[in-house]
């Protein structure tokens, strides 16, 4: 049973407990900070884009254990930080310098400084966490220091033995768990259940509630529009949805798994899930965004569908009346439409692990297109199946795009043509045209309907020549 309403909400705001009242649980966490005088952590993009609004929030990691995230401020609810631990760049000095901005100090990584705060945040999640590569500032953006300087303050960091302080205490100390929780504030109500049959409880009382999960894509309704929502159901506790199972004949990922445990955890098993996901924004976005959701949202740009359409995989949907399983193909209708049905929510999603039975060999990779390298919408994202019998021949092929269509689609009218085909350049080349016309993309500020059709074949052939290579096969047996 969902527990009464409350009108306040409690979290840890660098050490202190804070207990605000009567605040819209849609209002982000960034403007709450600098409405608190909280002012270090800056506005730049409000969309997840910049990084200058990054704080570090005490989660799960892939590893099931207590690690500092860096998050992105502009796109979490303040419904959403309930019971969380959160540290800004004013909460990491301690009377004098921490580790990681003594060493932006030292190296001259900060110029202008408007953009410092998030890459301190950012450095200070990976320093605690020893993940201080590239990647852990890749959110983050500068004009002034050309990456440089804030590169040798990473590797600084790398080659300095840390020591423990209060901040891994705190790890050590930190409760995982996320409790059920219920808020009103601004004429607005915000649930977070434990269970699904709670969700589904809640579903009845309120049918047009909408849901909210790491708040990624839903975030920027509320940054940038000040969208607001009656009632807000977050799946982000919700047990059943944090399943995880890796099988030798199938993979099956719950809705509410963060990306980033998933990019740790299945690494190696799907290349071209792999490969999406390191495109996939940046580390801030995958520590929130969850697979359930990007597909939700059924954006034809989403970056994950056409991953999941080349796999054939199949989501779990459920309600209070039971479970279905649907093959993704089957799962959108039109342009942010879905089979959903009232009542019902994503559940999971099956990847199966085995080849076409007649086949020996799998190819499997995926494409993304963008303006901006890991953090950009994408102009076009491809994926690609292709499984070969031992003379070479296809007898499996999935050909899948975003980006150029109202919704995720397969190329299925090409993938019918390349069955029974040898798998050769020449085979390519002759399906390009119609692959080229298989699809009617839009032209937008991104790229033309002509670039994108080009997109759509030439990809196929990059696909080819890249599998082709035998020192980059990536090969999955049954």
């Amino acid at each position: 049973m969902v527990q009464s309403i409350d009108n306040h909400l409690t979290f840890t705001l660098n050490g202190k407990t804070v207990r605000p009242q009567e605040i819209s649980p849609t209002l982000t966490l960034l403007e709450f900070l600098r409405q608190q005088g909280h002012i270090g952590t800056k506005e730049g993009c409000g969309d997840g884009d910049c990084g200058a609004c990054t704080v570090a929030m005490i989660a799960r990691g892939s590893d099931g254990q207590p690690h500092y995230q860096a998050v992105n401020s502009c796109l979490i609810p303040m419904g959403a930080v309930a019971g969380r631990e959160i540290i800004t760049v004013e909460g990491v000095s301690n009377g004098s310098l921490h580790p990681v901005q003594s060493a932006m100090v030292e190296t001259g990584g900060s110029q202008c400084g408007y953009c410092t705060p998030g890459f301190v945040m950012s450095l200070f999640a990976a320093y605690y966490n020893r993940k201080l590569d590239d990647g852990c500032v890749e959110g983050n953006l500068c004009r002034c220091t050309g990456y440089l300087a804030i590169r040798r303050a990473a590797q600084q960091l790398i080659e300095a033995e840390s020591e423990p302080d209060h901040f891994s205490e705190a790890l050590d100390q930190a409760a995982l768990s996320l409790s059920e929780f219920s808020y009103r504030g601004n004429q607005q109500q915000f649930y977070r259940p434990t269970q699904l049959a709670e969700v589904f409880e809640l579903l009845q009382q309120y049918p047009d509630a909408t849901f909210v999960a790491g708040a990624t894509d839903l975030g920027l309704e509320m940054s940038h529009h000040r969208q607001t929502y009656p009632v807000l159901i977050s799946l982000e506790a919700v047990t059943e949805l944090h399943l995880l199972e890796v099988m030798p004949q199938f993979v099956e990922i719950g809705a509410a798994v963060p990306l980033s445990h998933i990019e740790e955890n299945l690494r190696g098993i799907f290349p071209s899930l792999d490969e999406m996901l390191f495109w996939f924004a940046a580390r801030q976005v995958r520590n929130r965004a969850t697979m359930g959701g990007n597909i939700g949202t059924a954006s034809p740009i989403g970056d994950l569908p056409p991953v999941l359409l080349a796999l054939d995989a199949e989501v779990q949907l459920v309600s209070g009346l039971g479970s279905r399983w649907l093959p993704l193909v089957n799962f959108f209708k039109g342009y942010r439409q879905t089979d959903l049905q009232p009542g019902e929510l994503i559940a999971s999603v099956k990847i199966s692990r085995s080849l076409t039975p007649t086949a020996t060999r799998r190819l499997s990779q995926s494409y993304k297109i963008g303006k901006r390298g890991t953090d950009d919408i994408s102009i076009v994202a491809a994926a690609f199946t292709i499984d070969l019998d031992v003379n070479h021949q296809i007898v499996h092929a999935r050909l899948a795009y975003g980006g150029v269509a109202a919704t995720p689609a397969r190329a299925m009218g090409i993938e019918e043509r390349l069955v029974g085909q040898p798998w050769t350049l020449e085979t390519v080349r002759q399906l390009k045209p119609a692959l080229q016309e298989a699809f009617t993309p839009l032209t937008d500020l991104r790229g033309s309907a002509s670039y994108r059709k080009r997109l759509v074949a030439n990809l196929f052939e990059k696909f080819f020549v890249e599998m082709s290579d035998t020192t980059s096969i990536q090969e999955m047996r049954g």
